[in-house]
């Protein structure tokens, strides 16, 4: 009678059979099935089409001014035109060109402050995760002192200093909002590193480099993604809430949240101003939300959808 397996051994899967797909690995039939996925990444992938081909899309030049025809009422009003489509704001700008600008303008602030947080983040999630020790009882310092500092506020107080512009919104942003990648990132790698495989790197002689790199980083992935797409579309947020108080993107450029600032004064008269922007800004949130979980759903092992 042979002996029982041990516990360890026992635990792990067989290998897939040949010609089939191991449960975790990500493939079309399953991408099908995510419906999260499927749904976010087409209106997100549109919204970048729409951004990337904007200057052919766009009917008009976004900072083109028409006093004549200010705050002319979308299409759909009796009094609309197809000439501007979506109407014009309080200087006569095309509000449909200045909205497809205006998408540039959230996926660029979006996806460089993802990646700026997420760069310092996950180096010092890892090395933390990794090391463990005074490493980590220095990340996890940082940390803490990040979590005092209110974001909106030292981003406010930072902006009203330096002064109010694109690159200065994304450099604050991005220098702010790494603590959530630390933290996830730390406890992801802290979990990946007591795992079979790792140990079975470190006995076979392989760097502290090599290990990270090619053992614990693939597999912290998903919740990297996970982070990365909610750290984006609060930053999309962010940058709207500076830009509606002044100290964000300057006019003239088309940010959506400058746009919503710009029409409040009209907010009563011609709804439209403040409608179109924010129903767009909620539409670009919800989607890189909804792809974020969709993606991270086709890529954990642990799935069954």
């Amino acid at each position: 009678m042979a002996a029982p397996l041990p516990p360890v051994l026992a635990e792990v899967p067989a290998p897939a059979a040949a010609g089939t797909a191991a449960p975790g690995r990500p493939t079309w039939r399953r991408l099908r099935r995510n419906k999260a996925l499927l749904a976010g990444g087409t209106i997100l992938l549109a919204i970048v089409l729409i951004a990337l081909f904007a200057p052919w899309l766009s009917p008009h030049d976004p900072y083109f001014q028409d006093l004549t025809h200010r705050t002319a009422p979308p299409v759909w009003y009796d009094k609309g035109t197809w000439l501007h489509p979506l109407g014009t704001d309080q200087l006569g700008r095309d509000y449909l060109s200045r909205l497809f600008y205006g998408a540039r303008i959230s996926l660029l602030i979006g996806a460089s402050v993802a990646l700026i947080s997420g760069l310092i983040g996950t180096a010092l999630g890892m090395a933390a995760g990794y090391f463990g020790g005074k490493i980590d009882m220095a990340v996890s310092f940082l940390v803490t002192t990040r979590l005092s500092m209110p974001v909106i506020l030292v981003a406010l107080a930072t902006v009203a200093i330096v002064g109010g512009s694109l690159w200065v919104v994304i450099l604050v942003l991005g220098l702010l909002k790494w603590d959530r990648f630390a933290v996830v990132m730390r406890s992801a790698t802290q979990q990946v590193r007591a795992l079979e495989y790792v140990s079975a790197a470190q006995a076979a002689g392989a760097s502290t480099w090599r290990i990270v790199r090619g053992e614990v980083l693939p597999n912290v992935v998903p919740h990297l993604i996970v982070i990365a797409t909610l750290e984006a579309a609060s930053a999309i947020l962010l940058e709207a809430a500076l830009s509606f108080l002044g100290l964000g993107v300057q006019p003239p450029l088309p940010s959506w949240g400058l746009m919503i600032s710009e029409a409040k004064a009209y907010m009563f008269f011609s709804f439209w101003l403040i409608a179109i922007p924010g129903s767009a800004l909620a539409l670009l949130i919800f989607a890189i939300n909804l792809a974020g979980d969709g993606l991270h759903q086709w890529l954990t092992p642990d799935d069954r959808a």
